[in-house]
């Protein structure tokens, strides 16, 4: 091979002024004008402070339900439910914070599979002998839910829950199969 290469030409080493004109402009080209600089900074700062604005709003809006969220877990008289839940053959749960004293209820859904076309999962607030709607959940993903809910008034005292598939706009009474049942 360093036959082939001697057929070069010998290398010569560039005249001192040559290298000197050629880091010069090099240098040259890269300052940037200064007036060009600040309204490069300016449009990265307004563009900046527009994200965080609504970065922002987005965090307190989940800070706000968060705190609801803790309140509701911290008040006294507050209960805790676990419900195995199966769904289409997968095991999943249900777990409910109930604060009874404000007639609050935290509902976390986990390992559901999601609903076929034109159904939703509805909760039922068993009072006695009658069910009133609690929630419709149409769940198309298999992710979990969160979800709070408010015992309605004139409900009188929930005794139990249940969980059944209706069609995806609700029902007024319990119409599809029963899921599950629970007296509280």
């Amino acid at each position: 091979m360093s036959e082939w290469l001697g057929m070069a030409a010998a290398p010569r080493m560039p005249r001192a002024e040559l290298k000197d004109r050629v880091l010069r402009r090099a240098l040259s080209a890269r300052l940037i004008p200064w007036p060009l600089l600040a309204a490069a900074a300016l449009v990265g700062a307004l563009a900046g402070g527009g994200v965080l604005w609504r970065h922002t709003a987005r965090l307190e809006t989940g800070l706000a339900a968060a705190r609801d969220t803790l309140d509701l877990l911290r008040q006294p008289g507050g209960r805790v439910f676990m419900i195995p839940v199966t769904t289409a053959g997968r095991p999943g749960a249900m777990t409910i914070y109930a604060d009874s004293l404000r007639r609050r209820w935290l509902v976390t859904c986990h390992h559901f599979a999601p609903n076929l076309p034109g159904q939703a999962y509805q909760l039922w607030f068993l009072t006695g002998s009658q069910a009133r709607p609690a929630a419709v959940m149409p769940m198309d993903r298999d992710t979990p839910m969160v979800m709070t809910l408010e015992v309605p008034r004139g409900a009188g005292s929930v005794t139990g829950l249940a969980m059944s598939v209706e069609p995806r706009t609700g029902s007024v009474a319990p119409t599809g199969p029963l899921l599950f049942r629970v007296d509280l």
